[in-house]
């Protein structure tokens, strides 16, 4: 005989909102941390990208026997950074500001939108000695 009674499984409406609401309430948790992670490497990035370039003019005063206060254009410090690199390719930092001409036994500074964008997770400390 046929039974019209049988039992069905599965999770009632409750039980489902329960669940999204509980993944919502860890995402509302973790994404601000991953934000904040995602705004440091970038502020690492620059600092690095200074560093380079503090580097790139060292070379190319010594190569070319420039001394200090010399200005040294965008064309001819990229020329010592690594080749297809794209602080080669630009001369600029990765929100497309441009680090300009740098002057030889002067540290270079980071871009002040790039500082501004990126106070909240990188302070002047953090940017020493390539703060605005």
């Amino acid at each position: 005989m046929f039974n019209s009674h049988t039992k069905r499984g599965g999770f009632t409406l409750v039980e489902i909102m329960i669940v999204v609401a509980i993944i919502a309430l860890l995402a509302a948790i973790a994404v601000p941390g991953f934000l904040r992670a995602r705004k440091r490497s970038q502020a690492s990035k620059i600092l690095n990208d200074l560093r380079m370039i503090d580097a790139a003019v060292d070379q190319y005063a010594i190569e070319t026997s420039k001394l200090t206060g010399y200005p040294v254009a965008v064309t001819d410090w990229t020329n010592y950074v690594k080749k297809n690199a794209v602080l080669y390719t630009t001369g600029a930092d990765l929100f497309g500001n441009s680090y300009g001409p740098q002057t030889v036994d002067t540290i270079p500074k980071v871009p002040q939108a790039a500082f501004d964008s990126l106070s909240d997770v990188a302070d002047t400390s953090f940017w020493s000695p390539f703060g605005p």
